[in-house]
């Protein structure tokens, strides 16, 4: 089968805290997490299995770089997905933004002949209009996509709200571009809708996925149920 997307990520879910050591200006992250469905821009990458996930990231005053990684399962042979990132985060009045590149790489899932691997850039944004309240944007660009599709890009918008300090709401609707098409589509449109509740430092989002994708089960509504640790 062929393989759509990567994640998010899935791109709007809230992680919890993490906790940094500091030297010398640099600051260290870590985050691992379980998942019951790696679902990205509203597509399971696990064929709607459960991921074991994680991830480590350094920063050096707004600039930072990473990795992260996930089991995935594209209906060939269940495989890995190593992401790199890097980027700089400045702040633009009230604006805080996120410019960087991201290069997904998926060894050993390209045994079928498909080229999986693939760069993109992105460029976001998040504004705090009122007290506890987030609203934000991305555009993500990929000059060749994964399983070698042609350009593509996704835009998303979200928004997020602390209710109290262990609780915090988040949805996003975003929109998918491909120019060759994947799946029979040349776009669709996903949206999600969850909330995380923070404790000891562990994180447990529950999350609503769904798009308009018809006839693709791997794209259907579904629930997500996510488990985080900042290390």
């Amino acid at each position: 089968m062929k393989k759509l997307f990567l994640t998010a990520a899935a791109a709007c879910a809230v992680a919890a805290p993490a906790m940094a050591e500091e030297a010398a200006g640099w600051s260290f992250s870590g985050n691992i997490a379980l998942t019951s469905d790696y679902v990205f821009r509203g597509i399971s990458q696990t064929l709607e299995d459960p991921a074991v996930q994680g991830g480590f990231d350094a920063a050096y005053g707004s600039f930072y770089a990473g990795v992260w990684a996930s089991n995935v399962d594209f209906g060939v042979d269940e495989s890995i997905e190593i992401d790199y990132y890097a980027g700089f985060k400045p702040t633009l009045g009230p604006v805080a933004a996120d410019l960087g590149v991201a290069y997904y790489t998926y060894p050993g899932a390209g045994d079928d002949g498909a080229e999986y691997d693939y760069v993109e850039l992105y460029a976001k944004g998040s504004v705090a209009p009122v007290e506890k309240m987030s609203l934000g944007a991305a555009v993500f660009y990929s000059p060749e996509y994964t399983g070698e599709t042609g350009a593509a890009y996704y835009v998303e918008a979200n928004a997020g709200y602390t209710v109290i300090d262990a609780l915090s709401l988040s949805g996003a609707v975003g929109f998918q571009d491909v120019e060759e098409g994947v799946f029979g589509e040349d776009n669709y449109t996903t949206w999600n809708l969850g909330g995380t509740y923070s404790l000891a430092g562990f994180g447990l989002d529950l999350r609503y996925h769904d798009t308009d994708f018809d006839g693709l089960e791997i794209a259907e509504e579904r629930v997500v149920v996510t488990l985080k640790r900042a290390l």
